[in-house]
């Protein structure tokens, strides 16, 4: 039967003697405690702190023969009254000088107002009183005097150096305004434009030609051939060496018309 009962849930045992060791640490903390108590009060004297002294005022008074000797030294060396006026003893009070009074109109006569008239007109005034009316001419425009046609070249171009042009006589064909007309050109290592093609008329044929003249008379400063360069390929006319660009020919006021035009009908 007592094998086959079933394990208890709690273990009855006798319980054990308590330990010796947490008794022999609080002695051993107090021991410590106490050698460390008499060490630092006993074996070390005790710091002394020092106050710091009082703060003390001195005051100077004529009382004493130092104090007086030292308010006479300052006095006597201030400068605010060694700057000042001082009055004599004997005054008692101030005296002011015998001043006198001259009136302004003794020495320059003021001059005096007319005196308004003794009848006085009390009708109202005109808005509109008579007289000349103002007349008010314009101004006369300033007269436009001669303005070249001119030649502006691209960035590219430019690089070349300044061009020189021929005498021109431009003629147009028709009363229109012409626009400006832009060119594609290329200029050679001698600086004469070999190709000139047109790429914005200015809407006369005949200016436009005119103009396409212009430019290719025109010169540019001769530049310098690579050495390395030789035979055929030396050519002024190489592709290699030519430098393309635009040119825009701007109208001024110097274009003549042709005699012979007749001017376009107005519109309805």
């Amino acid at each position: 039967m007592n094998a086959s009962a079933p394990a208890l849930l709690f273990k009855w045992e006798a319980p054990r003697r308590r330990s010796l060791a947490l008794i022999g640490f609080l002695g051993t903390s107090f021991v410590a405690h106490v050698f460390g108590f008499y060490f630092f009060q006993v074996v070390y004297p005790t710091t002394v702190s020092l106050i710091p002294a009082p703060q003390r005022v001195n005051f100077i008074s004529a009382k004493s023969e130092e104090g007086a000797a030292l308010l006479r030294w300052i006095e006597a060396e201030d400068p605010a009254l060694a700057s000042t006026t001082r009055r004599p003893a004997e005054a008692k009070r101030y005296l002011l000088g015998k001043i006198e009074h001259v009136p302004s109109y003794s020495e320059s006569e003021p001059m005096l107002k007319e005196a308004p008239p003794l009848t006085v007109d009390l009708r109202v005034p005109s808005a509109r009183p008579p007289g000349p009316v103002p007349l008010r001419r314009p101004a006369k425009p300033a007269a436009i005097g001669p303005v070249p046609t001119r030649v502006a070249f691209s960035v590219e171009v430019q690089s070349l150096g300044q061009a020189t042009f021929a005498p021109s006589n431009f003629k147009a064909s028709t009363k229109e305004l012409p626009q400006n007309a832009r060119f594609r050109i290329a200029v050679d290592p001698r600086g004469a434009i070999v190709y000139c093609f047109p790429l914005d008329s200015s809407g006369d044929t005949a200016l436009d030609e005119q103009a396409r003249q212009h430019l290719v008379l025109c010169r540019f400063p001769a530049r310098a051939i690579p050495s390395g360069v030789e035979g055929p390929y030396r050519s002024t006319s190489n592709a290699e060496n030519l430098v393309w660009g635009i040119a825009t020919i701007e109208w001024g006021n110097d274009v003549a018309t042709a005699s012979n035009v007749k001017p376009s009908p107005s519109a309805p």
